[in-house]
C-alpha cells in the first residue's frame, strides 16, 4: 500500500472542520483590514531563497527541498512566503502604483526537518506582506492583525514578544559588541553556533539548542545599541500598540530566524501554552533592505507568518470540535423512483438558494434515512411520498420538535428558508 511521505499529514474528518473554521476567520479578517489575496508558485528559482533568506540561515543550509527540472534549472520548494511575494511585487512592477500594497497569502511551505508535533515537512502558513511604507503605524497594524486573528480564534492569554534590531548603523554596532562578547565563549556553544559565528553571529541568538544557556542569556541586547532614530521609531511602534490595546512585552532575545529582518521583529505566543515546545504561533518583522537586494527599488516591507498546524493543535487541545459542526439544514427522504426525481429537483433548488441540503445516495429505506438524518443533525426533514406529490404537497418535519406540516410543492424553497 502506498502511504503519505514522512512529515506530511492528511486533513480529514473533524479536523477538516477546524481548518475550514480557521481559513474562514483568516479570510474575513484580512478583508476587514483591506488586504489583497496573493498566490505565488510553490516552487521558485533557488536563487530567490538563497539571496533573500540568506546563505547562513538554517533554512537554506539544511532544510530546503532543492531540485533540477528537465531544463536543468535550479528550483526550490517554497520554504516561506515573503520572498515569493516580494518577487511577484517586483516582477509585476506593483511598486510603480501609487498605493501601498497590502497582500495576504495562505498556502503550503516545505522544509526538510525532523517531523514532530507542530513542525512538519509540508506545512501551511498564512501571512501578510505590506510593501512600500516605512510608517511605524504599519508595524503596529501588522502586529494587531495577527493578534486579532488569533484572538478571534479564541486562543487565550496572547502576548506579543517584540524587539528592534535597528537600522544598518545600529545593527553594525550591535554585531561588533556581540562578536566581542561571544568570541571567548564559543567553546560553550553548539557546533552550529560556532559555524554561525563565522557567517552571521546574530543567528546564534536564535539557536534552539543553546537558547537556555547562560552565554546567550547574558549576551548584549540589541535595544541597548539602537541609535537615536531607531530607538524613537521603536518607541512609536509601542505607543501605537498601546492605543490598539495589544498586550506586548519587549523581549531583547527575539531576533527571528531569517537574515532579511531589521527594525521591528516580533513573535506572538499563548501564555497558556508557554511551557510547550512550540508555543510560538507566528511572528515576523520589518525588512527594509530586501526589496533592493532582490534588484528592486529602495523600498520598504514588513510582514508576518502564522503556522496553521500549530494553531490547529491548540484548537484541538481546547476541544473546539464541539462548537464547530458541519450541520445539514435539510435532509430529503424518498423511496420510489418518482419521489427520487422530485428529491433531486428540490435539493438542487435549495442548494442554489444557500440551504445546506442532503439526500440519500445509498438506496437506503426510510428507517436508514431517518438514522442518517439524525447522524447529520439535520434541522428539517422533507419526507416525500407519491400520494402527497400527486396533490402537489410535501411533508416537512422539524427534527427537534417532531412537528410536521404539509407544504405546497411550489412554495417549498420559500417555506424552508423562512423556517431555518
Amino acid at each position: 500500500m502506498i502511504t503519505k511521505p514522512k512529515g506530511c499529514v492528511d486533513v480529514t474528518g473533524d479536523e477538516s472542520l477546524l481548518w475550514e473554521y480557521v481559513n474562514d476567520v483568516v479570510s474575513t479578517m484580512m478583508r476587514t483590514y483591506n488586504y489583497e489575496f496573493i498566490r505565488t508558485p510553490i516552487f521558485e528559482a533557488s536563487e530567490l531563497y538563497h539571496r533573500s533568506v540568506g546563505e547562513s540561515s538554517d533554512i537554506v543550509k539544511k532544510e530546503t527541498y532543492d531540485f533540477k527540472d528537465k531544463g536543468d534549472r535550479n528550483l526550490t520548494l517554497r520554504p516561506e512566503g515573503t520572498a515569493g511575494v516580494v518577487r511577484s511585487y517586483l516582477e509585476n512592477k506593483a511598486y510603480a502604483l501609487p498605493d501601498v500594497k497590502k497582500y495576504y497569502y495562505n498556502g503550503t511551505m516545505y522544509r526538510y526537518e525532523r517531523p514532530q508535533s507542530g513542525r512538519l515537512r509540508e506545512f501551511t502558513q498564512f501571512g501578510v506582506e505590506v510593501l512600500g511604507s516605512n510608517d511605524p503605524i504599519v508595524d503596529a497594524e501588522v502586529i494587531s492583525l495577527q493578534y486579532k486573528i488569533l484572538e478571534t480564534l479564541h486562543i487565550s492569554n496572547l502576548e506579543v514578544m517584540i524587539n528592534s534590531l535597528g537600522d544598518a548603523e545600529s545593527r553594525k554596532n550591535y554585531k561588533e559588541a556581540l562578536v566581542k562578547y561571544l568570541e571567548p565563549n564559543l567553546d560553550k556553544l553548539c557546533d552550529d553556533c560556532k559555524e554561525r559565528f563565522k557567517t552571521n553571529p546574530l543567528r546564534i541568538l536564535d539557536c534552539k539548542v543553546d537558547k537556555d544557556s547562560e552565554v546567550l542569556k547574558n549576551a548584549p541586547k540589541t535595544i541597548d545599541y539602537l541609535n537615536k532614530e531607531s530607538k524613537e521609531r521603536f518607541e512609536t511602534v509601542l505607543k501605537y500598540l498601546d492605543i490598539m490595546d495589544i498586550d506586548y512585552e519587549v523581549n531583547p532575545s527575539i531576533v527571528r530566524g531569517l537574515d532579511y529582518y531589521d527594525h521591528t521583529v516580533f513573535e506572538i505566543v499563548s501564555l497558556d501554552n508557554f511551557e510547550t515546545e512550540h508555543n510560538v504561533l507566528g511572528g515576523g518583522g520589518r525588512y527594509n533592505k530586501l526589496i533592493k537586494e532582490l534588484d528592486g527599488p529602495d523600498s520598504y516591507g514588513i510582514g508576518f507568518a502564522c503556522g496553521m498546524d500549530r494553531i490547529i493543535n491548540i484548537l484541538k487541545d481546547m476541544d473546539l470540535y464541539k462548537d464547530i459542526k458541519r450541520q445539514v439544514e435539510v435532509y430529503i427522504m424518498y423511496v420510489s423512483e418518482e419521489e427520487k426525481l422530485h428529491a433531486i429537483d428540490i435539493a438542487q433548488n435549495l442548494r442554489l438558494n444557500g440551504v445546506i441540503t442532503e439526500l440519500d445516495n445509498m438506496g437506503k429505506g426510510l428507517k436508514g434515512q431517518f438514522k442518517e438524518a439524525d447522524r447529520l443533525q439535520a434541522k428539517l426533514l422533507i419526507i416525500l411520498n407519491n400520494e402527497d406529490l400527486q396533490k402537489g404537497l410535501v411533508n416537512v418535519k422539524d427534527n427537534a420538535t417532531k412537528e410536521e406540516e404539509k407544504v405546497d410543492l411550489g412554495e417549498i424553497v420559500e417555506y424552508i428558508i423562512g423556517n431555518l
